[in-house]
């Protein structure tokens, strides 16, 4: 995966968060202020914006440039998160002009430790992490299969993640002053990192039929 990969994975990115943006607003409601869904369109078709005019190779650099105006143009907690997200999976990359699957694995694996790390939040606490989690240990234990195999794995695993928020109770942010009132509720965030996955594959997919 090249830097032109990037910046094409980011349209598939924001296309897929354009349309579930009414769906991210109508989650984000229930536990929190209900702007997850407009700070999310508002940072992805920005960034998807920005990286069609970079003229970059280095995939990690490219990869800080869209974490900054991520960061700029999407001013929520779910903003800064993935922001640092972001810049966590980019920093292994720089001096890379073509990333491998193992290379992916590794950067997105250095990107939820340092989720982890920021927030204090672990799997099973309904947050984005029960989405990216179980989607980047999918891509290690698949890091020496095809790029369509290994991320159709993660893209499914990130979306099982995502749905079993919906029997556990919200422990950071706005949505744990609701306690066990927040069960019965899919997270919005870990939509959103079934979202990124989802977009992924899609791009891969449509790259290996030669439509991308």
């Amino acid at each position: 995966m090249n830097s032109t990969d990037i910046s094409n994975v980011l349209v598939f990115i924001n296309r897929n968060i354009q349309k579930n943006r009414d769906l991210l607003i109508e989650l984000d409601q229930k536990t929190g202020d209900g702007d997850l869904g407009v700070s999310m369109s508002k940072g992805f078709d920005s960034v998807t914006r920005h990286a069609a005019t970079l003229k970059e190779n280095d995939i990690g650099k490219v990869l800080l440039s869209i974490s900054m105006i991520f960061n700029e143009n999407a001013p929520s907690t779910m903003g800064t998160i993935l922001s640092l997200f972001l810049t966590s999976v980019g920093k292994p990359l720089v001096g890379k002009s073509e990333a491998s699957l193992c290379d992916l694995a590794q950067a997105f694996r250095s990107g939820t430790d340092k989720i982890t790390e920021k927030t204090g939040s672990k799997a099973g606490e309904k947050t984005i992490l029960d989405a990216l989690l179980p989607a980047v240990a999918a891509l290690e234990d698949h890091s020496s299969s095809t790029f369509e195999d290994a991320f159709r794995c993660a893209a499914r695993a990130a979306k099982d993640g995502s749905a079993s928020t919906i029997n556990m109770k919200a422990v950071h942010g706005r949505a744990s002053y609701y306690g066990e009132a927040s069960i019965g509720n899919i997270d919005g965030g870990s939509v959103v990192g079934s979202l990124l996955f989802e977009s992924i594959l899609g791009y891969i997919e449509t790259r290996q039929k030669g439509e991308a």
